[in-house]
């Protein structure tokens, strides 16, 4: 696939830059919260077709994280430190026991959620979490852990890698985790709102890890004994990587992250590669103050796409069902918010053309004014997505008849 060059998305950039609270200081200085579930199932209409979004819980607490198991069951993630079952299409009502102990914060808790590729074979569940210092104390990190899922509980978990990004910061642990396709896992790791760390090679914070299955090192990993490097590091200069995704067609690894006020970015992850932050970036702090006085420059390695205003982007996958088949290769982005606007969540639609430029980008479920979390294909061809709200919703898109 041809290196597709960057696209700027500028739908409702003049509203949205209107409304940019230049002088809030904080990530957070607007309200966030959403307007409640319309009631539900729901036609809504999209470019290709319209669509049926059913409610299959609405009872969840900021879930996180989604994977499926090899008989079509889910494993849910809430981020106050529960992994929920739901079975043939319904929740559990007992959260699986077993999970690791979690520092919740205002972006931190228990996070993502992932099998293993052989799962029916080994049991092993990998879920990605916030983990205090030695139990008490304010400092936190991203760490993940393993554990053997038997239908009911999690057994043997252990921490398999413990990011060194310690820090009384509640925001940008990362978290999201993906595996290639030789079982390599991949994690994210957030820089903290702290920048530097995101190009200093000997601290976990803003870079993509590598590992083996069992938390072990790879080899080949680019910066394998180099003093001036973690061994687990695979690729740098990331800011808040919320998104990871196996690509169906290349097998390559790719990576979404939020920038600041504008900025966030689609990279494809390759080894040793700088991406950047806060080196370059298409954003703006967010008291409005510049910082980076480029968008590039040689050796860093270019988003393959960017977004500003941002979208707030969370959770990333690549459709290859059969249900919608005009949707086949397109990527599904969830948004939290568009441009700092509170109930502007939706779920981006992103398609490409023969040499890789992205070339559509279709907001859905925009009618729900909810912030999404994560979207993911099911095994059953349909999508399924997460809301992060209390009360969170998982939500499931399917064909619906045109009228």
């Amino acid at each position: 696939m041809a290196r597709p060059q960057p696209n700027l998305l500028v739908a409702m950039a003049s509203a949205a830059v209107a409304s940019l609270p230049l002088g809030a200081g904080t990530a957070f200085a607007q309200d966030t919260e959403s307007p409640p579930l319309p009631p539900l199932p729901m036609v809504l209409y999209t470019v290709e077709q319209p669509v049926r979004v059913v409610a299959l819980t609405t009872e969840l607490e900021n879930p996180w994280g989604l994977a499926f198991l090899p008989d079509g069951d889910m494993l849910v993630t809430e981020r106050p430190g529960r992994l929920r079952l739901v079975s043939d299409g319904k929740l559990e009502p007992e959260p699986v026991a077993g999970a690791p102990a979690v520092r919740t914060t205002i972006l931190g808790g228990l996070l993502d959620v992932a099998v293993h590729p052989r799962f029916a074979d080994n049991g092993w569940v990998y879920l990605s979490y916030t983990k205090p210092r030695d139990g008490a104390g304010e400092e936190t990190t991203t760490a993940l852990a393993r554990g053997r899922f038997d239908g009911e509980r999690l057994k043997d978990v252990e921490d398999l890698f413990v990011a060194n990004n310690w820090s009384t910061s509640p925001f940008n642990f990362g978290g999201r985790i993906a595996f290639d396709r030789d079982g390599f896992l991949f994690m994210t790791v957030g820089e903290r709102m702290e920048q530097d760390r995101a190009q200093n090679g000997a601290d976990h914070g803003g870079k993509v890890i590598r590992l083996r299955d069992d938390g072990s090192v790879p080899d080949d990993n680019p910066f394998v004994g180099r003093e001036d490097f973690a061994p687990e590091v695979y690729s740098l200069g990331h800011r808040s990587p919320q998104g990871l995704a196996l690509h169906p067609v290349t097998g390559e690894i790719w990576e979404h992250e939020h920038g600041p006020l504008g900025g966030d970015e689609i990279n494809v992850v390759r080894p040793g590669r700088n991406y950047g932050w806060p080196l370059v970036t298409y954003g703006r702090d967010y008291d409005g103050e510049i910082i980076a006085e480029q968008t590039s420059r040689p050796g860093l390695e270019p988003p393959l796409l960017y977004w500003v205003p941002s979208i707030a982007p969370s959770g990333l996958s690549f459709y290859t069902g059969d249900r919608f088949p005009a949707w086949r290769g397109n990527a599904f982005v969830g948004s939290m918010m568009t441009g700092r606007i509170r109930a502007t969540g939706h779920v981006q639609r992103i398609t490409f053309n023969d040499a890789g430029h992205a070339i559509q980008r279709e907001p859905i479920l925009f009618e729900l004014r909810q912030r999404i979390r994560d979207v993911r294909p099911g095994p059953d061809g349909l999508i399924y997505v997460l809301t992060d709200e209390s009360p969170g919703a998982l939500l499931r898109i399917e064909p619906a008849a045109a009228d």
